[in-house]
């Protein structure tokens, strides 16, 4: 009779500064395109990441799935990722995660 509804669960990410946005997993295509990786691949990571959103997610940890993500596809990726980090957005935590371990 009536059409299956889904219902679609907003999930809001904290931001560094403490702000407060939706979860957007465009944004993570985009960004691991921007690093080298195919189109696929992208949406693939993105998939992955908003399958374990969750409200309240920090940007950070967003940050280091998709980087474990990128550096198990290509590690050239990664390191893509990580030097952008450094001179456009000025991180100066932008390490390796492997570093982190």
């Amino acid at each position: 009779m009536g059409a299956a509804t889904e219902v679609i669960q907003m999930v809001e990410i904290v931001k560094r500064d403490g702000r407060r946005e939706q979860f957007v997993p465009e944004k993570i295509v985009v960004s691991a395109i921007k690093s080298g990786a195919p189109p696929q691949e992208s949406r693939t990571i993105a998939q992955s990441i908003e399958g374990v959103a969750h409200d309240g997610m920090s940007t950070q940890e967003i940050r280091r799935r998709v980087l474990e993500q990128l550096r198990a596809m290509n590690p050239e990726w990664e390191q893509s990722w990580l030097m952008y980090d450094r001179s456009v957005k000025k991180r100066v935590e932008a390490e390796p995660i492997a570093a982190a371990r």
